[in-house]
């Protein structure tokens, strides 16, 4: 099973960023997909989660409104649309997939490699 995350960069304050996680190696239709992002010296945090098949939506507060999540079955990858980004959003965005994956990183079966989102002021 592989992860493959791609996208981050560096983009100034209220600026926009794509990420995508590419999916292979099992079927995931029965997958919840999230993204996390751990800031340095921070824990790994929730941002957002998809279900795979129904397409039902989480989000934590610090994203909501601003965040998006979305996903294409044909080419099996989660996309995460980044807006109005803040310097408090620079951290490592890691793509995860588990059958019971809520909010809680643990709670993750599979992970990305990570990519970097850098916001500057």
């Amino acid at each position: 099973v592989q992860l493959v995350e791609s996208g981050g960069g560096l983009v100034q304050a209220g600026g926009s960023l794509r990420l995508s996680c590419a999916a292979s190696g099992r079927t995931f239709s029965r997958y919840i997909m999230g993204w996390f992002r751990q800031a340095p010296g921070k824990e790994r945090e929730f941002v957002t989660t998809i279900s795979w098949s129904e397409g039902t939506t989480d989000y934590a507060d610090s994203v909501k409104g601003r965040f998006t999540i979305s996903r294409d079955n044909a080419k099996n990858t989660v996309y995460l649309q980044m807006n109005s980004l803040k310097p408090e959003d620079t951290a490592v965005y890691y793509c995860a997939a588990g059958r019971g994956l809520i909010r809680l990183a643990r709670e993750s079966e599979y992970w990305g490699q990570g990519t970097l989102v850098t916001v500057s002021s």
